[in-house]
């Protein structure tokens, strides 16, 4: 008969999933579920991310703004529940971020460009405005804030201390992180569960979180900066 602690840890797991990455993964599925439904295939579909959510500048920036505090909650949330804070990034923490992040990058670049041209994935086209540099790098903070401290931080520490092993619960944190990305396709899926995996090994090897974190906001800038670069028509070309 599971302990009072037990009990107490599974009703957290399945509040905190709820309220965040859980949920984002549900929506997920059925919007590849319909994705998938459309006769158009997949490679001819596209999302947006970070689009401008009002044409009034000030209010799309206080909207976007207030988006992105929700993720950074999320992860305030996860390490208030932990009973834990975050010590600040040091050298080596920087230099492990961008390894991995060059780790992670340039293959999943190339996954990309495949599993596009092979109908697995939508074309991802990112907001190139360029007066949303400065929300894009915000998000781009936020996500990799929220996303490692939830889905690593928190989740697999939760499944230690319920009795999972080291190699499920990193099994179960790359499930879930490659779930919550299926809205951009099959391949975005299976690339995340990829990242998870490597990422969940590092913790674990490590004890760190900062590495993830800064990798995590290293790769998210790239591609958001890489898109501005791409698309030269702001500069009038």
């Amino acid at each position: 008969m599971p302990s009072t602690e037990q009990t107490r840890l599974r009703a957290e797991i399945l509040i905190v999933l709820t309220v965040t990455f859980g949920t984002s993964g549900i929506r997920a599925v059925l919007r590849l579920l319909d994705a998938l439904a459309s006769p158009a295939p997949l490679n001819q579909q596209s999302v947006t991310l970070n689009s401008a959510e009002s044409s009034v500048s000030w209010l799309d920036l206080a909207l976007q703004v207030a988006s992105a505090a929700s993720l950074f909650g999320w992860g305030a949330l996860a390490l208030y529940l932990l009973g834990a804070r975050l010590p600040r990034p040091g050298t080596t923490d920087w230099v492990q971020g961008a390894g991995l992040a060059l780790l992670i990058g340039i293959p999943g670049l190339a996954l990309y460009v495949t599993a596009l041209h092979a109908g697995w994935t939508k074309e991802v086209v990112v907001a190139t405005d360029t007066a949303q540099l400065p929300t894009l790098l915000l998000w781009s903070a936020a996500n990799a804030f929220g996303e490692e401290v939830v889905v690593v931080l928190w989740l697999t520490r939760r499944l230690s201390q319920l009795g999972w092993s080291r190699n499920a619960s990193i099994v179960a944190s790359a499930v879930l992180r490659g779930t919550y990305h299926l809205y951009q396709g099959i391949s975005a899926g299976i690339g995340n569960v990829a990242m998870g995996i490597l990422f969940g090994w590092a913790f674990h090897k490590t004890g760190r979180i900062w590495p993830l974190i800064l990798a995590h906001f290293l790769i998210d800038a790239t591609a958001y900066l890489g898109y501005q670069l791409l698309d030269l028509s702001w500069l009038g070309l």
